[in-house]
C-alpha cells in the first residue's frame, strides 16, 4: 500500500535533488549536465552583486512575515466560527466558500483583481470612485497600493488551506472542557481564550513553523501574474523568485536560477532549526522533532 506514496516521492522529490549540481556549473546544453565546467560559487554571487538585492530580500521576508501571522490569525477566527455553527448544511457550505479561492488559479484571480482594479473599466474606480467625485486611480503605475492589494488577495486565497486544518484540530478537542467551563460560568470569549487556544497551540506551532521554512520563497503567480508584470510597481513587488525568472528570460543562465533555488531551500532549513529549537526549550512537545 506504501509503494505508490514511495514511487512518488521518489521520483517527484528525490531524484530531483541531483539536479542540484546545476547550481555549481556553467551548464552547456551541448555536452550536458555532468560534462559542463565547474564555476564554483559564482552563481551564488550575482543574487548578491545585483542594485536590486536588498529591495528582493526586503520584499520576500516582509511579505511573508506579514503573510504568516494575518493567515494564520485570519484561519484560526474563521475556524473557530465555522466550528461554532449548529446547522451542519451551512457549517459545509461556509467551509467550501473559504477553500474555493485556495483551489482557484493564480490566473483567474489576477484577472478578477484586473476586473476590480482596470484604470478604464475597473468597478473600484468606475463604480466608487466616480460616484464618490474621486479621480480615477491608475492601480498599476502607483505602487504605495501595492502592499495592501497583494496582501489581501494572499489573504483571500491562503486563508482556506489554513482554516481546513484547524477546523479539523478543532473537531478533536473535547467537548467536555466547554460543557465544563459553560457550567461554571465562562463567557464565549473565555473559552477560545481558556480552552481553544491552547489545545489547538501545537497545530499552530507546526503550521507556523512549515511557513517560515519557506519564508524565503515567494508565491510566483502573486507577484508576477496579480501585478501583470507592471515595471512600475518593481520596488513593491520585486521577490527573489521573480527576480529570477526575469533574469533567467533575459540571460537564460539556468545555473544562476538552480544557485538561487539552492540558497532559498537551505535558508529555508536553516530556520526551521532554529525555529523548533527555539519552541522546544520552550514547550517541547509542541515542537516539530
Amino acid at each position: 500500500m506504501m509503494a505508490p506514496g514511495l514511487i512518488y516521492l521518489l521520483i517527484n522529490n528525490y531524484i530531483p535533488i541531483l539536479g542540484l549540481v546545476i547550481a555549481f556549473k556553467k551548464l552547456d546544453f551541448r555536452v550536458g549536465i555532468l560534462d559542463s565546467p565547474w564555476v564554483g560559487l559564482s552563481n551564488f554571487t550575482y543574487l548578491f552583486k545585483t542594485p536590486d538585492a536588498f529591495i528582493i530580500t526586503r520584499n520576500t521576508l516582509l511579505y511573508n512575515v506579514v503573510f504568516i501571522i494575518l493567515n494564520t490569525c485570519l484561519s484560526m477566527t474563521f475556524a473557530i466560527f465555522i466550528s461554532d455553527m449548529k446547522n451542519r448544511i451551512c457549517k459545509k457550505i461556509y467551509q467550501s466558500a473559504v477553500l474555493l479561492p485556495y483551489l482557484m488559479s493564480i490566473v483567474i484571480i489576477s484577472y478578477i483583481v484586473y476586473a476590480l482594479l482596470s484604470p478604464d473599466k475597473g468597478m473600484i474606480n468606475n463604480s466608487i470612485l466616480k460616484p464618490l467625485g474621486k479621480n480615477a486611480i491608475s492601480w498599476y503605475m502607483e505602487p504605495k497600493y501595492w502592499p495592501f492589494i497583494l496582501t489581501i488577495v494572499n489573504a483571500w486565497k491562503g486563508v482556506g488551506y489554513n482554516c481546513l486544518v484547524f477546523i479539523a484540530g478543532l473537531g478533536g478537542i473535547s467537548q467536555g472542557y466547554y460543557e465544563a467551563a459553560q457550567l461554571d460560568g465562562a463567557t464565549k470569549w473565555q473559552q477560545i481564550r481558556y480552552i481553544t487556544l491552547p489545545c489547538m497551540k501545537t497545530t499552530v506551532i507546526t503550521m507556523v513553523l512549515l511557513n517560515v521554512g519557506r519564508i524565503f520563497y515567494s508565491d510566483f503567480g502573486l507577484f508576477y501574474q496579480i501585478p501583470m508584470n507592471s515595471g512600475a510597481l518593481f520596488d513593491v513587488t520585486n521577490t527573489i523568485d521573480t527576480y529570477v525568472y526575469r533574469s533567467l528570460l533575459q540571460f537564460g543562465n539556468v545555473g544562476m536560477a538552480s544557485a538561487a533555488g539552492f540558497y532559498q531551500s537551505i535558508i529555508g532549513f536553516v530556520l526551521i532549526l532554529f525555529c523548533n529549537f527555539i519552541v522546544r526549550k520552550i514547550d517541547r512537545d509542541s515542537a516539530l522533532f
